[in-house]
């Protein structure tokens, strides 16, 4: 009786340790003495105590996160870029047989290669193209994990970490170059604005009547304001007549009473000052 309790227990047991449950997300590479038996799916599964091995496989997106690495770009910048990988296995078998640990090869390759991308890019291009940079960081290494059954998925580099002094000086560049588009904008207005006042003093020349409601106009919005103080420019079209008939007015009786030179080209007058009594 007791050895038979002992049978059963042993039973039980190998019974027991020969079965293995698979998830949903996991594959099995099993091997037998040492030779390589077929993947196994997810569920329950029956393996031999002492004769087969499992290893199990995780078809899962891994998130892999890349040190800081310290490269220095190809305008002899020096930086600090961190990135992060996500890849998952899409090959379980050659994840076991080609490589001894997937993720860790993934991660020493993922270094490297950033290193090398960001060494031949120069700083504006790992700070304004970072998607050129991402997409060739991802083609390099899927090139290289494609044999381990390895398949990469997104690579984007985190952050860029710069000098001070190189951030100063990059301040101080923007500033420079906003004050300029700043200058320039305001003479590309300024020609604008010079350009269409040309066209509108054409256009008030046509009517001058025109140019007088445009005054009345500013002596309005002018008064608006409540100013004590008006000045009012009056054009030299309108006053011209004026002064051309007062001029008129305060020279012509000086010139009606001039008389003609006569031949020697003395006037009148000046001939009969210089006589004397001795020449009748």
């Amino acid at each position: 009786m007791t050895i038979a309790i002992v049978i059963i227990l042993v039973l039980l047991f190998v019974a027991t340790s020969s079965l293995r449950v698979l998830k949903e997300y996991e594959r099995g590479v099993a091997f037998r003495l040492g030779r390589l038996r077929e993947p196994l799916g997810p569920g329950v599964r029956v393996l031999l105590p002492g004769l087969d091995k499992l290893v199990r496989v995780d078809l899962r997106v891994v998130t892999l996160t890349i040190p800081p690495q310290e490269v220095i770009t190809r305008d002899n910048v020096p930086a600090r870029v961190n990135a992060v990988v996500l890849f998952r296995v899409v090959d379980p078998v050659k994840s076991v047989m080609t490589v001894e640990n997937h993720a860790v090869a993934t991660s020493q390759i993922a270094q490297t290669t950033l290193r090398s991308v960001v060494g031949r890019a120069d700083l504006d291009t790992l700070l304004a193209h970072r998607a050129d940079l991402n997409e060739d960081l991802a083609k390099s290494i899927a090139a290289m994990t494609e044999p381990w059954g390895v398949k990469v998925e997104v690579v984007e580099i985190k952050d860029v970490e710069i000098p001070e002094a190189m951030q100063r000086a990059m301040a101080r560049e923007a500033e420079a170059e906003r004050e300029r588009r700043a200058k320039v904008i305001n003479a590309r207005g300024e020609l604008q604005a010079s350009a269409e006042l040309r066209d509108a003093a054409k256009t008030l020349s046509e009517s001058p009547a025109s140019l007088q409601l445009r005054y009345l106009q500013t002596l309005l919005e002018l008064g608006a304001d409540q100013n004590s103080t008006v000045v009012f420019p009056l054009p030299i079209d309108i006053i011209g007549p004026f002064l051309d008939a007062i001029r008129g007015a305060s020279t012509g009786p000086t010139d009606a009473g001039r008389a003609a030179p006569d031949a020697n080209g003395t006037s009148p007058a000046t001939s009969a000052v210089e006589r004397t009594p001795g020449d009748r």
